[in-house]
């Protein structure tokens, strides 16, 4: 076993999985995970730049990720980064950053390799079980980008494209710096017509109707979940697996597009970085599954982070500790 520190930095959050990895079958065992909100895509879609506020909040996480990966002694670091980090001018003051203060250079990964992360870290644990028909479809909705990817016992087919949470928000519910409360309905409308063009896009590289199982990944899907179980608060273990209906996910979207702000806030599992960006999550979710005819959604706590760990541990080079 090689004891592994993955950090995944997206467009709304930061996190961190230190484990024991077993670099030929890919078993891990957890020692610690975490999240931060940092938003570090504010804005970016609007101004093609990381804002300093937002540098410094990702930063300020880092070195607290950069204290438990010391004390957990982690042999290797990988740190990954994604969307936001793709489309910003000045990425070359985050990597800086970064390198400063882990020690090790994040790699600004394609959207295709972030699709293969993520498959990675959905499916590991999927293999034998006879409940769930493959391929799967794989859907990771982050925060400035979704990732779809169709494969069975590897990845068959991959497409990034330029929809999530945050950007939605962003770009269809905020203006003049407040986000609307709760969105009118040529706003929602809007987030449907740039979700529907780019399953457009999806869809000329990833058969999007043929998967015999959907499984969704990441915050939106999880706090989605969170809300369809009824849990007063967060519940990895329950959420963990837990299959959603189209019917539920759709009465969940409608909900949330007639609420405000202090009625999302009060949702017992909703993390407070993600009130804001919740609802434009959900319409994203329910139109994936509208899309791929899915009546339900396998929900993963596995993702991204467990692949970039499964790579961390049979990789040399950028992967080891400086």
């Amino acid at each position: 076993m090689t004891r592994v520190a993955a950090i995944d930095c997206g467009t709304n959050s930061i996190r961190l999985l230190v484990a024991d990895a077993d670099p030929v079958t890919g078993e891990l065992v957890e020692l610690d995970r975490r999240m931060e909100i940092v938003r570090l895509g504010q804005g970016v879609d609007r101004t093609g730049r990381l804002a300093p506020e937002a540098l410094e909040r990702t930063f300020a996480a880092c070195r607290q990720y950069a204290a438990v990966i010391k004390e957990h002694g982690a042999e290797k670091v990988r740190f990954v980064a994604t969307s936001a980090s793709r489309d910003a001018e000045n990425r070359d003051d985050f990597v800086r950053g970064v390198l400063d203060i882990l020690g090790v250079e994040p790699e600004v990964i394609t959207g295709d390799q972030e699709a293969e992360f993520s498959f990675d870290g959905a499916t590991k644990e999927l293999v034998g079980r006879d409940d769930l028909a493959k391929p799967y479809l794989v859907v990771d909705i982050g925060g400035g980008s979704t990732e779809f990817v169709v494969g069975d016992d590897r990845v068959r087919a991959a497409r990034s494209v330029d929809i999530g949470c945050v950007r939605m928000t962003e770009r269809h519910l905020t203006r003049d710096g407040v986000v609307s409360d709760p969105p009118a309905p040529e706003q929602a409308d809007a987030i449907r017509a740039d979700v529907a063009a780019a399953l457009d896009l999806a869809e000329e590289t990833v058969p999007l109707t043929s998967a015999g199982t959907l499984v969704g990944l990441a915050g939106t899907v999880t706090t989605v979940a969170a809300i369809a179980l009824g849990l007063e608060e967060y519940d990895s273990e329950a959420i963990h697996h837990s299959r959603i209906s189209l019917e539920t996910v759709r009465e969940i979207a409608g909900r949330l597009l007639a609420s405000t702000h202090a009625e999302r806030a009060a949702i017992g599992a909703m993390h407070p970085g993600r009130v804001d960006v919740i609802t434009s999550g959900a319409l994203i979710l329910l139109a994936v599954m509208e899309r791929t005819g899915a009546r339900e959604v396998v929900v993963s706590e596995h993702d991204i982070l467990d692949g970039i760990a499964f790579y961390a541990a049979r990789q040399d080079g950028p992967a080891d500790r400086r």
